[in-house]
């Protein structure tokens, strides 16, 4: 049962609308980061163990099934920016109870969708797996790790909005240190489970399967633990209230898990091209995917973690902080990028034998790590538009420049490049999409912020503020 949250805290100023914007932007983005990892921490740790089996085909079966595992977690993080956003909006506007109603409406949301998104990926997992080019043994591994992972996804959903509640109530410590927790318990699971102990030889590719469920697990328990118990930001589900908080959370979640799925989009259509020169540059472009994630994955907490503080200032009607906040997120993603590549090229070798790389697999990675590795500051420009466009009501434009980026930023690029160049012209052509794209969604992003009004002019109703057309 929850507690109803003491009564001075519902007309409290919400967190982020005051203080420096640099600030919040680096902390909230600083924990969502960790959130992140904390999810991806189990596939990239998985597959550094399984790099070092002695069957080089588990290596890339891992990488066939966490393309699949993509579209799973877009429809995660989508559902997320949902929530958050409503949440944070109605925060802002110091309407507490309605956020906590909001917060008990997405939880049941998040709990119907990972059930169906499990029971897709069951019947679905080989013709999905044969569309991404896998085949023989390979295709059976793969299946297997989709089938042994589905019922985990419940977790996978709720640690991701229990971590997104968390950032929403300013609590970027406590999502940290339950991310931490479930990376923390993947490490220690993963050498036993796949490896064995003494006489027992360890289950391999399931091992790795049962690690993930497990921490996954965790991490939902604790992150929607301290959002229930400790910030009481999730209230009872309202039966009759459910749809239309649904319809409300839609009106952002929907646009969001359609951007969020472009990215997956051309993740898939780089793998079913990269299958074409085999299993080494497979294996070399889900490495590169893996390390992307951790170097970066301050840059891709941007879009989740830099909405409630747009939400929180726009429902406030401070427009000059949210164009702030803007400014503020472009800064921190150059200044990362730069360092995050200098720090990849120095330690490149580092990085090949932690995967136990070869071959063209290695050659693909040193590309990524020495030259193709700064295109994210332009993937960083994209995920900064994204969360403007989702908390400014225009959620169609993230749609728009995400899927613009997939198809017409990545199709015809890594098609050329397979023709002309091979392997590593692939991934080339992916970083030269992702600068055209994200160079055009910052400058519209900041446009739109750009053209806001007060919304205190409009008889100080923070809900009027909106952009001037």
């Amino acid at each position: 049962m929850s507690a109803r949250p003491p009564p001075p805290r519902a007309s409290a100023p919400a967190r982020f609308v005051t203080g420096s914007l640099l600030r919040h932007v680096v902390v909230m983005s600083g924990s969502g980061a960790i959130g992140l990892l904390a999810m991806f921490a189990v596939d990239l740790i998985n597959m550094i163990y399984i790099a070092h089996l002695p069957d080089r085909r588990e290596m890339a079966a891992i990488g066939f099934a966490a393309t699949v595992g993509f579209f799973q977690q877009a429809l995660s993080i989508g559902l997320t920016v949902g929530v958050v956003a409503s949440v944070a909006r109605a925060l802002g506007a110091r309407r507490r109870g309605r956020a906590r109603r909001i917060a008990a409406s997405g939880t049941v949301a998040m709990v119907a969708a990972s059930i169906a998104v499990a029971a897709l990926t069951i019947a679905l997992r080989r013709p999905a797996l044969h569309l991404l080019g896998a085949q023989g043994v390979v295709a059976d591994h793969a299946a297997r790790f989709l089938l042994e992972t589905a019922c985990g996804l419940p977790g996978m959903y709720l640690g991701m909005l229990g971590s997104g509640l968390l950032r929403c109530a300013g609590d970027a410590r406590r999502s940290m240190t339950n991310a931490l927790a479930g990376a923390a318990t993947s490490a220690l699971l993963d050498p036993l489970l796949i490896y064995g102990l003494g006489p027992w030889s360890g289950w391999g590719l399931d091992g790795a399967a049962a690690s993930t469920v497990l921490s996954r697990s965790l991490v939902a328990w604790l992150g929607m633990g301290g959002a229930l118990g400790v910030h009481h930001l999730v209230g009872r589900p309202r039966a009759g209230r459910l749809r239309g908080d649904l319809r409300q959370i839609g009106v952002v979640a929907g646009p969001a898990i359609a951007t969020n799925l472009a990215t997956p989009f051309g993740t898939a259509v780089t793998t079913h091209v990269m299958a074409r020169f085999g299993v080494a540059a497979v294996a070399g472009q889900v490495t590169i995917d893996r390390i992307s994630i951790f170097a970066f994955g301050f840059v891709y907490a941007l879009t989740g973690a830099v909405g409630p503080i747009i939400g929180q200032n726009l429902g406030a009607g401070r427009p000059e902080r949210v164009r702030g906040t803007l400014r503020a997120s472009f800064a921190v993603t150059i200044t990362w990028v730069l360092g995050a590549w200098a720090l990849l090229a120095a330690g490149c070798p580092l990085v090949l034998r932690a995967f136990s790389a070869s071959g063209e697999t290695a050659a693909l990675i040193a590309l990524f790590c020495h030259w193709l590795a700064g295109s994210f500051i332009f993937t960083g420009s994209l995920f900064v538009a994204n969360a403007a466009f989702n908390n400014l009501g225009r959620p169609m434009l993230a749609t728009a420049f995400n899927w613009g980026r997939a198809t017409l930023g990545t199709v015809p690029f890594v098609l050329l490049g397979a023709q002309w160049g091979g392997a590593p012209a692939v991934l080339v052509g992916q970083g030269v999409g992702a600068t055209l794209f994200g160079i055009a969604a910052g400058a519209v992003a900041l446009n739109l912020a750009g053209r806001l009004h007060d919304g205190r002019t409009q008889g100080g109703d923070p809900q009027h503020a909106g952009v001037r057309v």
